[in-house]
């Protein structure tokens, strides 16, 4: 007699859940195939960006190092359409915006900093 109490409350229980199951897992599915698809053909939909200090520049890629509590360097490869404001030279602080192509950052677009003045009169 208790098992079959058991038995129904526990058959109630999935009769009010499993409808509410159906509707969640196709949803959850759609999104996952949407991520894997992005992933595969390498665009994400923003950007990424990192801050720092410009260390080697050459004809093909960026290097751009960040000071602090835990510094970090990252070499960034250019992009054939790469839109810059500003020199981007060595020393410059610039804020690198990246996307991840491939497994490598590509930097997409540079803004550099405008070095102001400290000291006022």
């Amino acid at each position: 007699m208790m098992h079959a109490r058991r038995l129904v409350r526990l058959a109630l229980a999935v009769a009010l859940v499993a409808p509410f199951v159906g509707v969640a897992l196709p949803a959850a599915a759609a999104k996952r195939e949407a991520r894997a698809t992005a992933a595969a053909s390498g665009k994400t939909a923003s950007y990424r960006q990192f801050t720092g200090t410009v260390v080697a520049i050459d004809a093909a890629s960026i290097t751009v190092e960040k000071g602090g509590r835990t510094p970090k360097q990252m070499v960034f490869a250019r992009h054939a359409d790469m839109r810059s404001a500003g020199e981007v030279e060595k020393d410059a602080r610039v804020t690198v915006y990246w996307r991840d192509e491939a497994g490598k950052p590509v930097a997409h677009r540079v803004v550099v900093k405008v070095a102001t003045s400290g000291a006022t009169n």
